[in-house]
């Protein structure tokens, strides 16, 4: 992979991210992008009060990158200790807009293991793009 993180080393980064979430919930998510500089850009979900301004742990990392000088995303490992989740739709747009359909999604809900891998387009194959 050219010195790049494998998809393990991408979710122990979202991992170490979710550590920092601010929760009102029960539900802290953590979410690394690998940009196509080979940088990557972690975040984690920030709860508001007025829930209407929560910021989902994809978004803060993927607007890190863009904060820092990266322009596409390749990949995005996404953690939660929840059962069964996949990005939200709002987060998924994003996903599109800065990664594309080809954009590698890894989801997983245990360190150490990656749950499931998909292309952006597979989670949602009838994107508009």
């Amino acid at each position: 992979m050219n010195g790049e993180p494998s998809p393990l080393e991408l979710a122990s980064i979202a991992w170490r991210a979710r550590e920092n979430a601010r929760v009102l919930g029960k539900t802290k998510v953590g979410a690394a992008v690998l940009a196509d500089n080979g940088i990557v850009y972690a975040g984690c979900n920030v709860e508001h009060k007025f829930r209407s301004h929560d910021v989902h742990a994809e978004v803060n990392a993927l607007t890190s990158m863009i904060t820092n000088g990266g322009t596409r995303a390749v990949a995005i490992a996404i953690v939660s200790k929840r059962e069964h989740f996949t990005p939200c739709g709002s987060c998924m747009d994003w996903i599109f807009e800065l990664g594309g359909p080809q954009c590698i999604v890894y989801i997983t809900n245990s360190e150490g293991l990656i749950t499931s891998e998909h292309p952006a387009s597979a989670l949602m194959p009838f994107y508009p793009y």
